[in-house]
C-alpha cells in the first residue's frame, strides 16, 4: 500500500473539500509531509486522525474538543467523550420534541384560523394572557414587522411568526369612535414569559378575510353589538393576526380577528 497521499486524493476518499483540509491543518489536526515540489502529502497517520475527526464531527462535536481528544486518547477520556454526547443528544431531542410541539400547535392555528366565523359578532370568555406590550404607534405594516421583532427580542422564548396567531396591536376604543380604525398605539406578543398581562374576561369577536380596512366595518359592529347589550367596552380593542404576509401572499387568504372586552 502507498505510505502518501495528496490532497485531491485525500479529498476524494473523504468526500470533504481541500480548504477543509487545509483547515484542518490550520487548527493542527492534521501534519501533513510537503513534498519536493511542496504539495501537501498525508501519510498512514493522517487517515486515522481523518476517521476520528470525522466520526466525532458526525456527532455535532466542535473543533477545539476534537483537537482536545486526538491530543489526549485514552479509554477514559473516550469514555468520557461518549458521555457527554449522550448528554448533548439528550437535550437535541428534548429540544426536537418541543419543537414538534410547536409546530403541529402553529398547523392547528392555520386550520383553526380557516375555521373562524367570519363577518359576525360573536362572544367568547378568554383566560389571562401574558405577553409583552410595546407601546408605539404606527401607520404601515412594515412598520409592525420592526417593531414586533423588538418583542421578539424581548422574550427569551423560542417564538415563531409562522402559524402564529399570538401577535397582534392595539388600538384605542376612544380614537375608534371617533373613526380612525388604524390608529394603532401599540403591538403586543403572547408569551409565557411576558411581563404585561391581557385580562381575563368576557370577549366580543369579529374576524374578517382581507385586509385591516374591514376595521371600518367590524369596529362599529363591535360596539353597536355592545350597546345594543347593554356592555360596558374596554379602553382597547385587540387586533389579532391569524393569517397574515407572512403565510400567505393573497389578501383574500388573510384573516384577522377584533377582541374587544366587555362588562
Amino acid at each position: 500500500m502507498k505510505q502518501y497521499f495528496k490532497i485531491g486524493e485525500i479529498s476524494k476518499l473523504y468526500q470533504i473539500s481541500v480548504d477543509t483540509l487545509r483547515y484542518y491543518e490550520e487548527l493542527g489536526l492534521l501534519t501533513p509531509k510537503r513534498g519536493e515540489n511542496g504539495y501537501r502529502l498525508y501519510r498512514l497517520n493522517d487517515i486515522w486522525r481523518l476517521n476520528v475527526i470525522r466520526d466525532l464531527r458526525g456527532l455535532g462535536f466542535p473543533m477545539e474538543r476534537i483537537r482536545e481528544y486526538l491530543n489526549d486518547r485514552s479509554i477514559h477520556t473516550t469514555e468520557q467523550l461518549l458521555r457527554d454526547e449522550l448528554d448533548a443528544i439528550r437535550l437535541k431531542i428534548t429540544d426536537l420534541t418541543k419543537l414538534q410541539s410547536n409546530v403541529q400547535e402553529r398547523l392547528a392555528t392555520i386550520r383553526k384560523a380557516e375555521d373562524q366565523p367570519l363577518e359576525t359578532v360573536t362572544e367568547k370568555w378568554l383566560s389571562a394572557r401574558s405577553c409583552h406590550i410595546l407601546h408605539s404607534g404606527y401607520q404601515k405594516d412594515e412598520e409592525m414587522d420592526v417593531l414586533m421583532k423588538q418583542l421578539f427580542n424581548q422574550s427569551q422564548d423560542t417564538l415563531y411568526i409562522i402559524g402564529s396567531n399570538h401577535i397582534g396591536s392595539l388600538l384605542p376604543a376612544a380614537s375608534a369612535r371617533e373613526g380612525n380604525y388604524t390608529g394603532y398605539e401599540g403591538v403586543f406578543l403572547i408569551a409565557e414569559d411576558g411581563p404585561d398581562t391581557l385580562p381575563e374576561g368576557r370577549y366580543l369577536s369579529y374576524s374578517y378575510h382581507g385586509s385591516t380596512v374591514h376595521n371600518a366595518e367590524g369596529i362599529p359592529k363591535l360596539l353597536s353589538y355592545a350597546q345594543e347589550h347593554e356592555l360596558t367596552a374596554g379602553p382597547w380593542f385587540l387586533e389579532l393576526l391569524w393569517v397574515d404576509i407572512h403565510q400567505s401572499a393573497d389578501p383574500d387568504e388573510h384573516i384577522t380577528e377584533l377582541q374587544l372586552l366587555v362588562t
